[in-house]
């Protein structure tokens, strides 16, 4: 039976140790961040895991709590690959036993190729350095071992046409793309939907979505937008995203309708049609 909560990150336990450190010295979040020559906003902002300090303000922070070096250390595990907003998210997804993706207008990072991945990640600013770009593809890649375990997590897929149409990366690079969704999906280690565009506006037109489920604690709903993202646990909130989601479910194609659909357009990438 889920509990109210979610599971707590590494990053969110990190805040709570802070707190509790904090109270025990008798130090108000102010006072602390006289020490660490900061804003008290930023050191609540770490008692919440939505940031984390640097190693000089952790270091900081183990001077003015007396810590022998304690969050110094800790902060070394905790550093995260992805962004701020995303790293939490990314943190929970692993530990998801049911994910609902949505795609709205791409491919859900946790399926893409490396092909696909590269030629989104290097369109996100005007330039970039090779091994920047490098480093987010493989990060992305390595995301995807989750799903190595052919049973856990239980993935939902569900996709808007757009997300087949979109020619990211070249002809062959969509042909690829889209083959690897259908292969998991012929294989069962996805279940598959599309949205076609003849269904018109449906419940989730304005947004991508995560949907994330955990064997001992309450779900949790991720969106994102440009450099930004929010992780709900609010249960109104997560219930009303997986309202959305069961709606927009309910106007997608079946299962196998869905995988022929796909097929066929990974084939029109594949020959250069349209």
């Amino acid at each position: 039976m889920a509990t109210n909560r979610r599971p707590r990150s590494q990053r969110e336990k990190y805040g709570e140790e802070l707190r509790i450190r904090r109270i025990a010295a008798e130090l108000t979040q102010e006072a602390l961040s006289d020490h660490v020559v900061c804003s008290p906003t930023l050191i609540s902002h770490f008692e919440a895991g939505r940031r984390l300090p640097n190693l000089e303000d952790a270091a900081r922070l183990d001077q003015a709590l007396q810590t022998d070096g304690f969050f110094a250390r800790w902060l070394e595990d905790l550093e995260s690959k992805f962004a701020d907003h995303f790293a939490v998210a990314a943190e929970l997804e692993r530990q998801a036993s049911e994910l609902r993706l949505f795609g709205i207008s791409l491919v859900p990072g946790l399926l893409q190729t490396d092909l696909y991945a590269r030629a989104v990640l290097s369109t996100a600013s005007p330039n970039y350095r090779a091994e920047d770009l490098d480093r987010r593809v493989v990060n992305r890649i390595e995301r995807a071992r989750i799903l190595d375990n052919p049973l856990s997590p239980v993935v939902w897929t569900l996709l808007d046409e757009a997300v087949l149409r979109r020619r990211v990366g070249g002809r062959q690079v969509m042909a690829q793309q889209l083959t690897k969704i259908a292969d998991m999906a012929e294989a069962g280690r996805l279940r598959l939907h599309v949205l076609p565009f003849g269904v018109g506006a449906h419940a989730l037109i304005e947004s991508m979505v995560t949907l994330m489920s955990f064997p001992d604690a309450a779900p949790v709903a991720y969106v994102e937008g440009l450099r930004t993202g929010n992780l709900m646990d609010d249960p109104a909130m997560v219930s009303s995203c997986q309202s959305a989601y069961d709606l927009a479910l309910s106007d997608a194609a079946s299962h196998q309708e869905s995988l022929v659909l796909v097929r066929a357009i990974a084939e029109e990438h594949e020959n250069g049609q349209h």
